[in-house]
């Protein structure tokens, strides 16, 4: 039983080729923040724009309806489909739909935050993002807004508002940064808990009161490391658990000296792409 079969989305093929992107790491204490460019962290999905076509992270298409690409620039673009704060599930179920329901799409935005291959720094690439956006004039697309903070303070204060809000977190960009793609230091996230993605290896049967149900997952990180996945699940997620083979994302407070999560909680599965 696949939670995810029979939905019309944009799904993988034999020659999707992923994009080649910047991936942030965890924020850290220690590095002047002064030097970052800061923006909200957006809790939706990533996609890649070619001037032609919007494209998921793993390089498959995403099928939006001809009305809200129209307007986009000629020039590659790399950014977030997002409805709103709290609202992945139903941004998911639009974006992963192979024919675009209309009425679902004007919900969603394409927020830009970077420039693929653009010459300069972070900084004027962000300058030329919110010139492009300005000028393509449709609700469809935005620029992310990036902002300095003056110390961690007021960094830690910016979270707290954006947490208050039902936001995700933060994200900082080297200012001086020039266009890189990779996992790197240039880009960093926070949130005030982590998160990560595992493949889920084996149901484990519940006991009690989940007694003919799932009771936890065992999961593998991208690391290997194997782990059982109990807790942040709905009645309705243990009656029909994420398939053996299904990415799920969780949430974790640290990990241990073995780099096993602690406090691991189940957030949701992770759709195809």
């Amino acid at each position: 039983m696949l939670l995810w079969l029979g939905m019309a989305c944009c799904s993988a093929t034999a020659h999707a080729q992923a994009p080649d992107i910047l991936l942030a790491h965890v924020y850290h204490e220690g590095i002047a923040v002064q030097d970052y460019l800061v923006s909200e962290k957006l809790d939706g999905i990533r996609a890649v724009w070619d001037g032609q076509q919007l494209t998921s992270r793993q390089g498959n298409p995403i099928h939006a309806p001809a009305w809200f690409i129209k307007d986009f620039p000629k020039q590659a673009l790399d950014g977030e489909l997002w409805i709103g704060r709290g609202q992945f599930e139903v941004l998911s179920s639009t974006v992963r739909q192979s024919t675009p329901e209309d009425a679902a799409w004007h919900k969603v935005a394409y927020y830009v935050f970077e420039l693929p291959n653009a010459a300069g720094s972070f900084a004027q690439r962000a300058s030329q993002i919110a010139a492009l956006v300005k000028q393509a004039h449709t609700p469809t697309l935005k620029a992310i807004t990036q902002f300095h903070v003056k110390d961690v303070a007021a960094l830690k204060r910016t979270l707290d508002a954006v947490v208050a809000k039902k936001g995700e977190g933060l994200m900082l960009h080297r200012a001086d940064a020039r266009y890189i793609t990779g996992r790197s230091q240039v880009l960093l996230k926070l949130k005030p808990q982590l998160d990560a993605e595992a493949k889920v290896i084996a149901h484990v049967p519940g006991k009690g009161k989940y007694q003919g149900k799932m009771g936890a997952l065992l999961v593998e990180t991208r690391q290997g490391i194997r782990f059982k996945l109990g807790t942040g699940f709905k009645d309705a997620d243990r009656a029909r658990p994420p398939p053996i083979g299904s990415m799920v994302t969780y949430t974790y407070r640290d990990v241990t000296k073995n780099g096993k999560p602690k406090f691991a909680r189940f957030l949701r599965v992770r759709p195809p792409e």
